[in-house]
């Protein structure tokens, strides 16, 4: 539920805002469209910290002459099933959306498809890339790495030497919302953290140290100069997995890894996507049944909370479209950074008001 200090926008108005201020920034239409509906589409599914809060980033970015806009994907390598594409710095909506339809085009025609995108700017939240497939009827695996400042702890240390790298997978569903699981391989990921200092709210305990190594709920511990750490979900599990992401997500075609604090303010992304059409193996209607039953069976647990009940994976997005359907709460500093970021690329104040019906 909203805060009573958010300002809630109508999904359409802020949609509408996001593309005028990426149009302003130099974006032609289908970029600012790409951009816009991954990012709102974030926060519809109630993942704030992949929404549009990201904005403000993006225009630093830019500014600083790390971003590039209007550019597409180049593809690097075509072999088969296997894809590497260069994003080039470009928007990773725009990458990431060019490297899905390569996979799932290539699935649809070998079975399997093994897609790299790498080199590319932020590429938003993974599970918006695994529902594309997803939407084609397809299955997708995707792993990720981030070279960006170092955010999280590897398992036994007190100091960052990982990014967030997440971690998605979706599978269709026939009459349903597909599942879609998708994680940051630390407790927490750094757009959370930073939804939480802008509320004012602190975090749970055992998610982030200090700079000194010490445990702390205080979310500006993160951002502070020497920054904090956050700690790998599943001690050695979430530590092993990111490094993982690294050489999967990244190495394996020739990406970037993350390998000391980079120098540039940049957020790069790679992403490993393997892409199956289920059709292959034949007997669909078996294969559904069986994860309708699955699902059922998790479902049929006793609830630890009544009111919530238990749920899979997607449909607490799935809630959080329903339930943001008519407005999308951002609290009072995003808000004042997104004005900020628009007025940096020139939109202004009362244009932006007017965009977002707060005139």
């Amino acid at each position: 539920m909203p805060d009573p200090g958010d300002i809630v926008i109508p999904p359409a108005a802020l949609s509408a805002a996001v593309q005028a201020l990426f149009r302003r920034a130099g974006s032609h239409d289908e970029e600012a469209h790409l951009v816009a509906e991954q990012l709102v589409g974030a926060n519809l599914a109630g993942h704030d910290s992949h929404g549009v809060g990201m904005v403000p980033a993006y225009v630093d970015v830019l500014q600083a002459g790390e971003l590039h806009l209007n550019r597409r994907p180049e593809t690097v390598l075509q072999a088969g099933a296997i894809t590497v594409l260069d994003g080039g710095m470009g928007l990773g909506q725009v990458a990431a959306h060019e490297a899905m339809r390569v996979a799932i085009e290539t699935a649809r025609r070998h079975g399997l498809s093994l897609t790299g995108l790498r080199h590319s700017h932020h590429i938003g939240r993974i599970g918006h890339w695994a529902e594309q497939a997803c939407a084609a009827g397809l299955v997708s695996l995707h792993f990720v790495n981030v070279i960006s400042h170092p955010w999280v702890a590897p398992f036994g240390g007190t100091e960052a030497r990982l990014a967030t790298n997440p971690v998605a997978i979706g599978v269709p569903r026939s009459g349903a919302e597909p599942l879609v699981l998708d994680f940051a391989t630390s407790k927490f990921a750094v757009g959370k953290v930073r939804v939480a200092l802008n509320r004012g709210q602190t975090l749970p305990p055992d998610v982030l140290l200090d700079a000194a190594g010490a445990p702390t709920q205080d979310p500006a511990a993160l951002f502070a100069i020497p920054h904090g750490a956050l700690l790998p979900f599943g001690g050695h599990k979430g530590s092993g997995l990111a490094l993982m992401c690294e050489i999967l997500g990244s190495a394996l075609f020739g990406g970037p890894v993350l390998t000391e604090v980079p120098t540039r303010r940049r957020i790069v992304n790679n992403m490993l996507t393997i892409v199956v059409d289920p059709a292959v193996f034949g007997d669909m209607p078996t294969f559904q049944r069986q994860i309708d039953a699955l699902v059922d069976w998790m479902h049929s647990a006793r609830p630890a909370d009544p009111a919530r009940g238990v749920r899979v994976a997607g449909e607490p997005e799935a809630h959080a479209r329903r339930e943001r359907a008519a407005g999308i709460p951002l609290d009072a500093e995003t808000w004042r950074q997104l004005g900020l970021a628009a007025a940096r690329v020139g939109l202004k104040a009362a244009d932006w008001a007017t965009l977002t019906d707060r005139a």
